[in-house]
């Protein structure tokens, strides 16, 4: 139930489950009643049918109540004869003290006397009225559908005429009936389910094409594409054309926040480039008072900082607006890691932090950009070496993997809180908390966001793994490249 096409096509077949057994209901206590109207109005005519005969051999003088051989009345022995022939229950009194009837016919023969009794106090009770109703013979025994028509004083006073029926002749055509329905009523609810999913899907369908769309413009990169609209403006549509208009709106922001991010890293370059040599100048100004220098060299620190920032602002602007061209050439990885340790080695000899690398003995031959690799490579260096106590160490490590090259930095450091890792690639962000020593140079926070985009301008990937207190490791993942780019020359990149 976890997307709205499941919901619809469940919803869809309940529906349809409803209304199928509400279906069901209707004709059951529908074709009950016409059934139970039937079996009313036969009784009934057979009713008048039997008094109608009685009356009309009274009126014609004919002979209806005889005694039989124990002294009993009983029916003249033609009018027995032409009652046999009524298929139902009928039972003839000729009056309300008489213990024994006039007739019974075949299909009350097996009728015992207290049932007898029963139908006798109905017959009483009707007190020379027209009653029908429904009774059961004993309290488990069947039940009997009535009607009691009084019988005329030329026939017997008090007499009266009872017709029954057992309703079980109608209610199996009835469980037929309903066992016809639950044996459909799945297949429907099937048949039900399947259309719901097809037609679902088919509705839904532009839904996962405008996901789909909008999952590629992931970042400001993607922004210049659009989402195709139907020439039927349905709620589809319109959806689409206000998501076209938001991504416009959004790309005007993100074209012109790039462009105010390189124009005014570029504006800055200048006016940081003349201080940087102002106050060089100053510090090699001869018989400078030591009151003066620690100023300037703060200064100095100050602006280093700033030109770092700066120049990292404008090759991301750059980076985000296609104007970096990648230089890629067979470089051999191997030879450019080992080079980066002996940096690595100076940066970290005043922290107390052993430096090492981890490289295949034979050349591993990647064609890249090999200043960008290896700007991503110092900038993971650095942040090891940074974020490392002292007598920590940091390790750096290259290695075949499938088709493909992975290389990263691993060390012994503070380590990354778990709810920071979705954010260590993010712009200007900074765990300070958990990854800033006390008196280390502070960085600006782009450092892995540039190194991100490296790896991705290459068709690679950067993961991290860290726990606090226990180290980070960062690894990159580059496509190994073309066979003939492997057996190429390598060139090893100029240290920046």
């Amino acid at each position: 139930m976890d997307t709205i096409r499941t919901r619809l096509t469940t919803w869809f077949a309940s529906a349809v489950a409803v209304i199928l057994a509400g279906f069901t209901v209707a004709v059951f206590l529908s074709r009950r009643s016409a059934l139970y109207s039937e079996l009313d109005r036969r009784i009934e005519s057979e009713a008048e049918l039997t008094a109608g005969i009685l009356a009309g051999v009274a009126r014609a003088g004919g002979t209806v109540v005889r005694t039989d051989a124990a002294g009993r009345l009983v029916l003249a022995q033609e009018l027995s004869a032409t009652l046999e022939a009524v298929p139902d229950f009928l039972l003839i009194t000729a009056s309300e003290k008489d213990s024994f009837p006039l007739f019974m016919s075949i299909d009350s023969g097996g009728l015992t006397y207290p049932k007898y009794e029963q139908l006798r106090k109905v017959i009483v009770s009707a007190q020379g009225r027209r009653v029908e109703g429904t009774i059961r013979l004993d309290p488990d025994g069947q039940r009997l559908r009535y009607i009691v028509r009084p019988l005329g004083s030329e026939v017997a006073t008090g007499g009266a005429v009872l017709v029954g029926v057992r309703p079980e002749t109608a209610e199996l055509g009835l469980e037929q009936t309903f066992s016809t329905f639950l044996l459909i009523l799945p297949f429907g609810v099937l048949a039900a389910y399947a259309i719901g999913s097809l037609v679902a899907r088919r509705a839904l369908r532009p839904v996962d094409q405008i996901t789909n769309e909008v999952r590629e413009i992931t970042d400001g990169t993607g922004l210049h594409r659009r989402l195709p609209t139907s020439m039927v403006k349905d709620e589809l549509g319109r959806l689409a054309d206000t998501l076209n208009q938001m991504i416009s709106r959004l790309e005007r922001s993100f074209t012109a926040l790039r462009r105010f991010t390189a124009d005014a890293s570029h504006e800055l370059k200048t006016p940081l480039t003349v201080l940087k040599a102002g106050v060089e100048r100053a510090l090699t100004t001869p018989k400078m008072p030591p009151e003066s220098l620690a100023p300037l060299e703060e200064a100095m620190d100050e602006i280093n900082r700033m030109t770092e920032l700066v120049d990292a602002l404008l090759t991301l602007a750059r980076a985000d607006e296609g104007l970096v061209r990648l230089h890629q050439e067979p470089v051999d990885l191997r030879a450019l890691i080992l080079e980066t340790e002996e940096t690595g080695e100076l940066l970290a000899e005043p922290a107390g932090i052993v430096v090492s690398a981890d490289a295949p003995v034979d050349p591993v031959i990647v064609p890249v950009d090999g200043s960008r690799i290896r700007q991503l490579v110092m900038n993971l260096l650095t942040n090891a070496v940074k974020y490392t106590p002292a007598g920590g160490r940091v390790r750096l490590w290259l290695e075949r993997d499938d088709g493909r090259v992975r290389f990263g930095v691993s060390d012994t450091g503070v380590g990354i809180a778990p709810g920071d890792l979705p954010h260590i690639f993010d712009r200007f962000w900074r765990a300070d908390s958990a990854r800033t020593r006390t008196g280390e140079r502070p960085g600006v926070g782009l450092g892995l966001a540039i190194c991100k985009w490296i790896a991705e301008a290459h068709g690679g990937t950067i993961d991290v793994q860290s726990r606090p207190g226990r180290g980070t490791t960062f690894s990159v993942t580059l496509p190994a490249g073309s066979a003939e780019a492997a057996s190429a020359p390598p060139s090893t990149p100029a240290p920046q």
